[in-house]
């Protein structure tokens, strides 16, 4: 298996249908108003870093670092489609991004993502992601779990 992982324009036709795939998958466990799902539209903005995950050609993964101000970005749509999960396709992006995030001068990296999810749970706990409360535009909401890791100087994590 060749992965290959890179920035690409999300509207593509193939990284379309991984989205596609993504946004019903997330139907299937959460109400719309805990998915916090990016539109392709803003994965393509001038402050977002997409990779896409490709093995012999074909997107099977995604993630996306939308950086903020102050040294803050937010990792979103992170996807591994179903039948290649267990291949550890999702450490290899989550480490992707968080190099993206390190050479944009980022300090501190954070995420949303549900408890309906223990794989990906597991995963963020695994990378030195601490549990936090809601930040930015989150409200709390008990499908929803927040985390945060610190990149640079006080390099550990300040999980509330």
């Amino acid at each position: 298996m060749t992965l290959v992982i890179g920035l690409e324009d999300p509207a593509q036709g193939d990284v379309l249908s991984l989205l596609g795939e993504s946004d019903a998958y997330h139907a299937r466990l959460y109400p719309a108003a805990s998915n916090h799902l990016l539109p392709a539209s803003e994965l393509a903005g001038e402050n977002v870093r997409f990779l896409v995950a490709r093995v012999g050609g074909r997107a099977v993964g995604c993630g996306a670092l939308v950086i903020g101000g102050q040294g803050e970005a937010e990792i979103k749509r992170m996807f591994v489609e179903p039948r290649m999960r267990g291949r550890q396709l999702g450490r290899r992006l989550l480490a992707a991004l968080e190099k993206q995030a390190e050479a944009a001068g980022v300090r501190v990296l954070r995420l949303e993502t549900g408890v309906r999810q223990p794989a990906a749970l597991a995963l963020y706990r695994s990378h030195g992601y601490a549990k936090r409360g809601p930040f930015g535009d989150y409200q709390s909401d008990p499908l929803s779990a927040f985390f945060e890791k610190w990149l640079s100087a006080g390099g550990a994590s300040r999980g509330q």
